[in-house]
């Protein structure tokens, strides 16, 4: 009886352990090129996410804002952070695009149209990215040193448990939501 106790223990250790261990091991942080604050420019500049993530003209989401749509406003600083001087000196000055990070890169089969969920299933941004709108800086960049995947595919939890709808961008997210609003896209919907 002993004994198993002891077993029982130690494959409950270990099993804690991964639990915790794991993802300190298998994810890795990088740092933005530059410091962000979302909130700035949606409350203070009363920009919604529109204003710098945009469509193209065929309708495809233009993703990451490119260096014309910073430069229109920060040709010269417009308040006095350091960032914002990084910005117009290493960037807008120079004319060098800057390279941010993407959080939500989804995986090379997934195909995933913007201009269908957003435009015409009405779903606002919020419902898939959290409430980057009212943040003041960004957060590091978190990817998986195997798959060299971000981190929010998965998801912050392990478990998958006590999280958000905006929390992870796995396939029954994305299938959870279709479900939820009566959408049917097949397998080939989303994957090449």
């Amino acid at each position: 009886m002993r004994s198993a106790i002891f077993f029982l223990t130690g494959v409950a250790m270990m099993l804690l352990g991964g639990w915790v261990g794991l993802p300190k091991v298998l994810y890795k942080q990088q740092a933005q090129p530059l410091d962000f604050s979302h909130k700035a420019h949606v409350v203070k500049a009363e920009m919604d996410c529109t204003g710098c993530h945009d469509f193209r003209e065929d309708g495809s989401f233009a993703g990451v804002p490119k260096l014309d749509n910073c430069a229109g406003c920060h040709a010269e600083p417009v308040g006095t952070t350091a960032n914002e001087k990084k910005l117009v000196e290493a960037h807008v000055t120079p004319e060098k695009e800057i390279g941010w990070l993407v959080y939500s890169k989804q995986p090379i089969n997934t195909r995933f149209s913007h201009a269908i969920h957003v435009k015409k299933a009405e779903l606002k941004c919020e419902r898939c990215h959290g409430e980057h709108g009212k943040t003041e800086t960004l957060r590091p960049y978190e990817y998986n040193v195997v798959s060299g995947y971000s981190r929010d595919i998965w998801g912050r939890s392990v478990s998958r448990l006590r999280r958000a709808s905006h929390e992870g961008m796995k396939m029954d997210d994305c299938m959870d939501c279709h479900k939820e609003k009566g959408a049917v896209a097949g397998c080939l919907g989303c994957h090449r």
